[in-house]
């Protein structure tokens, strides 16, 4: 099993965090300094710990997360629930990722912040490709990609080409799989995303080793890697050498295999990345098979089996259908709601200037309204006319079978009185044959 590599470079930039720790602490634990001081500095640290350290980000975030909202900042809002979506992600668990990402869509969308809305369209998608629901994935994604396209953001507009991509690699469609990560590399490379440049090549490099070019395979893979490691992307090498050492226990060289699985599985059990993990014990297990270590190729396997379980258990599909569904009509309320308040305030406006055209208006709605009841109570009356009608002819119906059954009875026992009499003639007369018989011995 192998896992394609895409990065969420607009929702979290991968950048070198070189503040001290303590001195950021130290800003937000003065609370002489402004709260969107404080706000901003522990958010830093959690925006820097997200991927590879996830708990601490979240802790992080909960601490900025009241600041931001009591100094109204609606975008940090909106980003500090991303980036507690995107730790949780990290995680692998999906739910409370999704539960933090749509928070975060609702927050941006009050504000009409179309990066922040294409952000989380993007990271919802992911999810779904995630759990295999390939055709919500593209849904999400090319959403997502309307929206930066309309604001002209290139960082956006790459991420989304990659894991289009991405998606397009689960549907074996791998035209498309390179199509939009040849899209997207320049872009990434025209930015500087080093993290985009590595997700293009691991995609890349899944396409080959799915036709099987493993060499071609492999050299994009370390390409990737080399970056990961250049910037130290944990998530990011784990999940490369999950594909590496598939691609060595496809081409029988087990030790090698066994290698990059063992290191896949260190750094995504030190980052708390369980998906990665399940993975990297797949490999091992079958690395282990292969040589003959029996023992090791069980326990590995059962490993993969439990952590596996524990991702797509029927419990977390349940939970993504709830929270999709309380989110929908979450939305459809809120929607309602502005529509109401605005309507008010319009007539509020109209009373205000004009109070005669208001009584027009309302005069001219009743009429409606009363032309509306008149027509639905017509409607009523000539559905029970025609009800009754129907009800009627059903009862004729009804009688007119009946005597179709009645007079077919009566016909039946007519037509059996006239086959017995038949047959007690036939028995009684005697037949032509026989008179012609006895006369011609007579006449002898």
């Amino acid at each position: 099993m192998k896992k394609t590599l895409v990065y969420f470079l607009f929702l979290i930039s991968s950048f070198s965090f070189s503040q001290n720790m303590d001195s950021v602490l130290a800003v937000y634990s003065n609370k002489r300094n402004a709260d969107t001081v404080r706000m901003k500095s522990i958010f830093s640290l959690a925006r820097a710990y997200a991927r590879n350290n996830p708990d601490s980000s979240i802790s992080c975030s909960r601490l900025a997360l009241p600041l931001a909202q009591k100094t109204e900042q609606t975008i940090y809002e909106g980003r500090i629930w991303n980036t507690i979506g995107i730790a949780f992600d990290s995680k692998s668990n999906y739910p409370e990722a999704l539960k933090n990402y749509f928070t975060a869509l609702k927050t941006y969308e009050k504000i009409n912040y179309k990066i922040g809305i294409g952000n989380c369209y993007t990271n919802i998608g992911v999810v779904c490709d995630k759990q295999g629901n390939y055709s919500k994935a593209l849904e999400y994604l090319f959403n997502s990609l309307k929206m930066f396209e309309e604001v002209k953001d290139k960082n956006g507009i790459a991420s989304c080409y990659a894991w289009l991509g991405n998606v397009y690699g689960h549907l074996k469609s791998p035209d498309k799989v390179i199509e939009y990560n040849l899209k997207a590399l320049p872009l990434f490379k025209e930015l500087g995303h080093v993290q985009g440049v590595g997700a293009c090549y691991a995609n890349i490099g899944i396409v080959y080793q799915d036709q099987g070019r493993y060499v071609q395979a492999l050299d994009y893979y370390f390409k990737d890697l080399n970056l990961c490691k250049t910037i130290n992307e944990q998530q990011g090498i784990a999940n490369v050498s999950n594909n590496i050492a598939a691609v060595y226990n496809k081409i029988g060289k087990y030790n090698l295999g066994l290698a990059y699985a063992d290191t896949a599985k260190a750094v995504s059990k030190t980052i708390g990345d369980v998906d990665d993990e399940r993975l990297a014990y797949e490999n091992l297990a079958i690395a282990y098979s292969r040589t003959g270590d029996y023992k090791k190729a069980f326990e590995s396997h059962v490993y993969f089996k439990k952590l596996t379980d524990s991702i797509f258990n029927e419990e977390n599909s349940r939970e993504l259908g709830d929270m999709k569904t309380r989110f929908e009509v979450e939305k459809k309320e809120a929607e309602l709601k502005v529509k109401e308040e605005a309507a008010k305030d319009k007539l509020k406006a109209i009373a205000h200037e004009q109070s005669k055209r208001q009584q027009v208006i309302i005069l001219a709605v009743v009429s409606v309204l009363i032309l509306v009841i008149a027509f639905a109570l017509f409607l009523y009356k000539r559905f029970t006319v025609t009800n009754k009608q129907k009800k009627i002819i059903e009862g004729q119906k009804v009688a007119v079978d009946k005597a179709y059954d009645k007079l077919n009875e009566k016909n039946k026992e007519v037509m059996d009185s006239i086959h017995y009499a038949k047959r007690i003639q036939n028995a009684l007369i005697t037949s032509e044959k026989n008179i012609e018989v006895s006369l011609n011995k007579l006449k002898k």
